[in-house]
């Protein structure tokens, strides 16, 4: 089981919004050395829906080699197709990454019946461990805690990233799966804000943007969370709360992505349909990353 603070990568890009891969590779190492647990390549926050199969595959690819098995690494391979979502996730499996992360299929408004299809159905055709990915706010689709626990019973569907963002709705997923004997279903909380209560519930992990520019930090809330020193995992998350909020003030990933670019980490590139950060959530961003240590 793979717990504690995995890092959904953005995609690097140069101005012109051509893929950065050097850059990618600078990131990758910068992580792993800020105490990532993991890394996820071309998740929603690596911008997947502007990003073409040929580029989907080479960014796998670069980051599965560049890791090198230094940290696991879990594919964004979801669609609001099945056979592409397949198609892409026997690429992933085919280059060697560890895991997958897999998208409620957006757009279509799928029934329970056939979201719990679409999952079986890539799970069966392609042997990587696929992790599920629940973020209504985003995909309008909503995986309902019943077909999860449907889901959890499929052989290899190992886990659920949960931004929901409703911490009810978590514990009574947490309490069900317990009592269906499957303890070891692993369980990431997607929403920064309800992290930390997510994990003191019984999460095992985050996959968290926060992390894209204060990894240490989030890999120091998640260690304290679960070794019980709830103090200590308290006082690292107040000092992220500001940051929690205001990398959310636009649509993800453009506020992380300015901050990133505001820390030197990469270049300023985005593609369109999204636009850079508007400048009045500048200094406000910049404060939040101050409070957080992220700079002076």
């Amino acid at each position: 089981m793979l717990t504690g603070c995995l890092v959904p990568i953005v995609t690097p890009m140069t101005p012109d919004g051509a893929l950065d891969f050097a850059a990618l590779r600078k990131l990758i190492d910068w992580y792993i050395a800020h105490d990532a647990a993991g890394i996820v390549i071309v998740g929603t926050t690596g911008e997947s829906p502007t990003i073409d199969f040929e580029e989907h595959h080479a960014l796998i690819k670069a980051t599965v080699d560049h890791v090198a098995g230094r940290v696991p690494v879990m594919a964004g391979t979801g669609s609001n197709s099945t056979s592409e979502a397949i198609e892409l996730t026997a690429y992933a499996k085919k280059v060697g990454a560890n895991s997958c992360l897999s998208v409620v299929p957006y757009y279509n408004k799928p029934s329970q019946e056939g979201l719990y299809r679409h999952f079986k159905t890539i799970a069966e055709t392609v042997d990587l461990p696929l992790v599920l990915y629940n973020v209504p706010g985003r995909t309008v689709a909503d995986l309902a805690n019943e077909t999860v626990l449907r889901l959890s019973q499929v052989p290899g569907i190992i886990g659920l990233k949960d931004a929901t963002g409703d911490i009810g709705r978590a514990t009574e997923l947490i309490k069900a799966l317990n009592e269906a004997g499957k303890k070891d279903f692993v369980l990431y909380s997607g929403d920064d804000i309800t992290s930390l209560a997510f994990l003191l519930l019984g999460g095992h992990g985050v996959i968290s943007v926060t992390a894209c520019v204060a990894p240490q930090q989030i890999a120091a809330m998640c260690a304290a969370a679960a070794r019980g020193d709830i103090a200590k995992a308290r006082a690292v998350n107040d000092s992220l709360l500001p940051l929690h909020r205001k990398l959310f003030v636009e649509g993800n990933p453009v506020p992380v992505k300015w901050a990133m670019a505001e820390m030197g980490l990469i270049s300023a590139g985005i593609r369109l349909p999204l636009a850079p950060l508007s400048e009045p959530f500048h200094e406000p961003l910049r404060q939040a990353l101050r409070a957080a240590g992220c700079f002076a």
